[in-house]
């Protein structure tokens, strides 16, 4: 038996899939790094500084009977989210978080033989889901780090099935407006899913906020997909959902894990989801955290890209270097080479302090990467000058 014939066998274009890579968890940087976990902050995810609601934590102590499987229509959230948007319970998928949401439009739409129309620059998984079903990626140039919409519609190929349009964007925090969406969704042949992701909304100021689910009711291949893992402070319980018309939402859950999300998932996004004093608080102290690292970084004279979400992305060249010289003095934040973008960092909104440490450390990280870079630049002109036989050629 050859080598060949031992091996699992799997398809090629999962095999080639190079797995999503999370913000470093504070417990594997204070192992590597060695400091105390205390002592680390952690501005790489895009979660809520403010944690998970004190509502959701009590409505969680309430929860005592786990021992039976959760409501796997998930009756009381959906009816909640029902009410809050005007639409038929019939309308909604629940998912273990957005990214849940974006599987489930992949695993309905996509297979061999079909393609996926996403922007440069946008959200991971959508490469990932579209990989992982064997489907052909189409991937527009962006515009200005965002969607170039024209282009986009334009994209559309025979093949296509899928369109993924995220608003605002991640990793670049961009924001496209409303009537520009709303042009672009007509341009979409009917057989097309056109997936809107919306894991930011609730960031957008109230000048910006638009009720998108007008088109839902309007276009059955949208989708809209949210999540319970920003602004509500739920990212580690996993809680997403999907807006989308009735035909869509069955073939969505015929796809669909049964018990995706949990017990204690669903009491807490119930809960969180009335709290309104809570998504204003969260909503305001990002309001005055994004003002606070851009006037930082506009300060070091580092370029940014404006952002709806709660995260910005800052330009400091080799990023990579940047992100180790970071994590060496305690603070992480998230390198976006893999999205196309090595010269820059993702850096998420944090409490004013956490704001305050990573601008009090950075301009000694950036001075420690150009450090480092011009004597790796120096070394390797020895080498390569020692290679050429010391001709001079490589100065």
């Amino acid at each position: 038996m050859t080598t060949n014939e031992r091996a699992l066998r799997a398809h090629e274009y999962v095999r080639a899939i190079a797995p999503y890579q999370g913000g470093k968890p504070i417990e594997e940087v204070a192992r590597e790094i060695g400091l105390a976990p205390e002592s680390i902050i952690k501005l790489a995810s895009n979660e809520n500084p403010l944690g998970m609601p004190a509502s959701a934590r009590a409505a969680i102590a309430r929860a005592t009977e786990l021992g039976r499987y959760p409501d796997g229509n998930g009756f009381e959230l959906k009816k909640a989210l029902s009410a809050r948007y005007g639409v038929p319970q019939e309308w909604l998928t629940l998912g273990n978080g957005s990214n849940d949401i974006l599987e489930l439009a992949a695993a309905t739409a996509l297979a061999p033989g079909t393609s996926a129309v996403y922007a440069q620059h946008s959200f991971a998984v959508y490469a990932l889901a579209t990989q992982a079903r064997g489907a052909r990626a189409i991937v527009v140039p962006a515009l200005d780090y965002g969607h170039d919409l024209e282009a986009m519609a334009a994209a559309i190929a025979p093949d296509t099935r899928v369109v993924f349009v995220a608003n605002p964007n991640n990793p670049t925090g961009t924001f496209i407006e409303h009537e520009r969406v709303g042009a672009f969704i007509p341009k979409v042949p009917p057989s097309v899913l056109v997936v809107l992701d919306e894991a930011y909304n609730e960031y957008l100021p109230p000048e910006l906020r638009f009720d998108t689910t007008a088109w839902v009711r309007k276009y059955p291949n949208l989708l809209i997909a949210r999540t319970f893992s920003k602004i509500y402070g739920l990212a580690g319980l996993r809680v997403g959902y999907g807006i989308a018309q009735a035909e869509l939402t069955d073939l969505l859950n015929r796809v669909r894990q049964p018990f995706n999300v949990n017990v204690l998932a669903q009491v807490a996004a119930l809960a969180a989801l009335e709290d309104t004093a809570f998504q204003q608080q969260a909503y305001e102290l990002n309001r005055r955290g994004m003002q606070q690292l851009v006037a930082g970084f506009d300060a070091l004279g580092l370029q940014t890209v404006p952002s709806r979400g709660n995260f910005v992305l800052v330009k400091v060249g080799g990023a990579d270097k940047v992100y180790q010289r970071l994590l060496e003095r305690g603070v992480i934040v998230r390198p976006v080479a893999n999205y196309g973008l090595p010269e820059w960092l993702r850096v998420t909104i944090g409490l004013p302090e956490e704001n305050a440490r990573l601008l009090e450390v950075l301009p000694a990280a950036l001075a420690a990467a150009r450090s480092r870079g011009r004597r790796e630049a120096r070394a390797d002109r020895r080498r390569l000058d020692r290679r050429l036989g010391g001709r001079g050629m490589a100065r």
